[in-house]
């Protein structure tokens, strides 16, 4: 059976009793091992437990197909129900999975970290389409998703997130989930604890980038201005910036997607003769004044709205690749930014 989004947390803490085996597979590796840890907690919550708890990697299972089987109908010593955990797995765990299909009795629950598995995956299917399996996705977070983690986050602290915080602090996420828990709680951490002596309990903008204004979101900045601007030279040079400070290849797509939209936004808004500061105004995230918004307006000049949407439909595409071809992300970040500069600067050329 395949576990879908809406039913995963409640999965996750009171898993189907019917269920022998779940692969948990996706290309946003800190969710996959999040997810992992949180199903086989909901079985025996403490995961060091010798007698409970047994870890196998999935390369050993190649070479003992029976081993899944046998540990299924093993009991414990000291009473409970078991956990199997085989990480990390592919495909060479196909067999041993097909073996706990078939065996007769047990009751241990074996969880899988599958990695990212493609839809010809012979581990996905199977997981997919037995009634005693089950198939667990995790994909990178949206926008939107990250807005709730953001926020939920916040409110067990006993925080908010300001209005105009709240985009910002998202576009600087990467789309994996343990990185992200991880900027998160920093965040958190310096706010709860007073942090800059303020002991308001709103996480403002101001917070946000003193804790995650990082070299690597300067350096997404930078990639947007190149790219928009079609300067190749300073485009690569970025690139390479973000890249080895540890940019996340899914988080600089988005930034260039929410620069595009807000173009977008502004430039269909003046089209229909409406007011271009009232539009501006009304682009969620746009600073009011400074040197970004003097590029803003520049991209605004020399991006017209059928070059837009050709671009917004070429973002599109790459974050799809990201999540479904199993390419290298940072080559399908550098192959976009590349092909809309190229654009931008034969665009400038003819004017």
């Amino acid at each position: 059976m395949k576990i879908e989004p809406r039913q995963v947390e409640a999965f996750l803490k009171k898993p189907d009793p019917r269920i022998r085996g779940v692969v948990i597979y996706g290309n946003d590796d800190g969710l996959v091992a999040e997810r992992a840890v949180a199903l086989a907690k909901a079985i025996c919550p403490d995961l060091g437990d010798p007698f409970r708890v047994v870890d196998i990697a999935g390369e050993v299972l190649k070479h003992d197909p029976a081993r899944l089987a046998d540990e299924f109908g093993a009991m414990s010593m000291m009473g409970g129900r078991r956990v199997v955990r085989v990480r990390p797995a592919g495909e060479e765990s196909t067999a041993a999975l097909e073996n706990l299909v078939a065996a007769t009795a047990g009751d241990a629950l074996i969880v899988v970290e599958g990695g990212n598995l493609t839809p010809r995956s012979g581990l996905r299917a199977l997981a997919e389409s037995e009634a005693c399996l089950a198939a667990m996705p995790c994909y990178m977070d949206n926008e939107a998703a990250l807005e709730g983690l953001v926020e939920s986050a916040a409110r067990a602290q006993g925080l908010t997130v300001d209005a105009d915080a709240l985009p910002w602090i998202v576009e600087r996420l990467g789309g994996d989930r343990g990185q992200t828990r991880s900027e998160i709680e920093k965040l958190l951490l310096y706010k709860a604890g007073g942090g800059a002596g303020d002991t308001s309990k709103t996480i403002t903008l101001a917070d946000a980038i003193d804790i995650l204004g990082d070299t690597a979101a300067i350096g997404i900045d930078n990639v947007i201005a190149a790219t928009f601007d079609g300067e190749l030279v300073a485009l690569d040079r970025a690139l390479d910036r973000v890249f080895s400070e540890g940019g996340h290849p899914v988080q600089l797509v988005r930034s260039l997607q929410r620069h595009a939209d807000q173009l977008h936004i502004v430039s269909a808004h003046a089209g229909k003769g409406g007011n271009m500061e009232s539009a501006m105004f009304k682009a969620r995230g746009l600073p009011r004044g400074g040197p970004v918004r003097q590029r803003f307006e520049r991209h605004l000049r020399a991006w017209p709205l059928p070059r837009l949407s050709a671009s917004l439909t070429a973002i599109l595409e790459a974050e799809m690749e990201c999540k479904r071809t199993g390419l290298p992300d940072e080559a399908i970040a550098r192959r976009l930014c590349l092909r809309l500069a190229q654009a931008a600067r034969s665009a400038k050329a003819r004017r």
